[in-house]
């Protein structure tokens, strides 16, 4: 059994080489910069999803409602507009393309 993973894992790992890492990946090493950078990138998605976590949940929300009315109701919609219009105004605007269609405007 220890044969065979040894036989496996040799032909697994032909061709891999360990040496030492390149100079391109040592300048990045105990860089403050790439430190400050990774934190300064942290936060700022921290904050962004702090301020847009409802219009996220509004849009999750209105590609539901676009899926429920498509691929449930089929209810032929234009498939772009209406996938737009869900992604930024939600389930209110899937309603609109709605009423819409139901006047025949679309």
């Amino acid at each position: 059994m220890n044969m065979l993973l040894l036989e496996t894992f040799t032909d697994f790992a032909k061709g891999l080489t360990f040496g030492l890492p390149s100079s391109a990946a040592l300048s990045l090493a105990s860089n403050p910069n790439v430190l400050v950078a990774g934190i300064v990138l942290i936060i700022v998605s921290a904050v962004i999803f702090f301020f847009l976590k409802k219009f996220i949940g509004n849009a999750i929300l209105g590609g539901i409602a676009w899926a429920l009315t498509i691929f449930v109701f089929h209810i032929p919609l234009p498939l772009i507009p209406s996938i737009v219009v869900a992604v930024l105004f939600g389930p209110a605007g899937i309603g609109v393309m709605l009423l819409l269609k139901f006047f025949g405007i679309i």
